[in-house]
């Protein structure tokens, strides 16, 4: 595992088992403006021992590793730093690594064929609390789920009951604060909700939220 680099900027994390993958990556983020490097490691475990002692802003995560994988890193992570953003990045972009990384609490997801510019705009979304994801895993998210009801079940399936609850009071049309008000939460803990849920759904912003919540009336 690297030490620290002290930065003001969007500081990442980068763990990947393979070191010629890792290293690379550590090398190309470390050129690009508003990005640092904070630390890297190999393998899940190496993952959550980074975010414990570094508390990046976002971990740029593989997925098939030694010793713990990404997913289930990422699900500790989030579980004991909910405000870091986790953004998948892997040679896999089959259904159940896709599902598996959402499920886990993944914010973002691209394949290894990500541009330098594609992977530095997906960090800083994920920084922002937004969801990313390759067009091409966008396209099966979206296949995944279909446009009305028959398949809610499963997509539902993935979202805790508080993440259910606040997917429909966004289909109800309410705000952050008035969300936050209905559920006696801050506005804080609304806006993890919302980004889980739009993690896992695969959804871009807050009017697909709305139409998705309306379709399963």
């Amino acid at each position: 595992m690297t030490e620290p680099d002290q930065s003001d900027d969007v500081r990442v994390i980068v763990v990947d088992d393979q070191d010629i993958v890792r290293d690379g990556l550590v090398t190309v983020l470390s050129l690009i403006e508003g990005i640092t490097v904070a630390g890297s490691g190999s393998n899940g475990q190496e993952a959550y021992d980074l975010v414990e002692s570094l508390h990046p802003d976002v971990v740029l995560m593989d997925l098939r590793m030694p010793v713990m994988d990404g997913a289930t890193a990422t699900a500790r992570i989030l579980a004991e730093h909910p405000g870091t953003g986790v953004l998948v990045l892997t040679t896999f972009d089959d259904d159940a690594s896709i599902a598996g990384a959402l499920r886990a609490g993944a914010r973002g997801y691209l394949t290894k064929d990500a541009s330098r510019a594609d992977i530095a705009a997906a960090i800083r979304s994920v920084a922002r609390g937004q969801a990313t994801f390759d067009p091409a895993v966008s396209a099966r998210l979206v296949s995944g789920l279909g446009t009305g009801t028959a398949q809610s079940p499963t997509a539902l399936s993935e979202l805790t009951p508080r993440e259910q609850e606040v997917l429909g009071l966004i289909g109800d049309g309410l705000n952050n604060a008035e969300i936050a008000e209905r559920l006696f939460v801050s506005t804080a803990t609304v806006k993890t909700h919302i980004n889980n849920l739009f993690a896992k759904l695969g959804l871009r912003d807050r009017a697909q939220a709305v139409r998705f919540a309306n379709d399963l009336r």
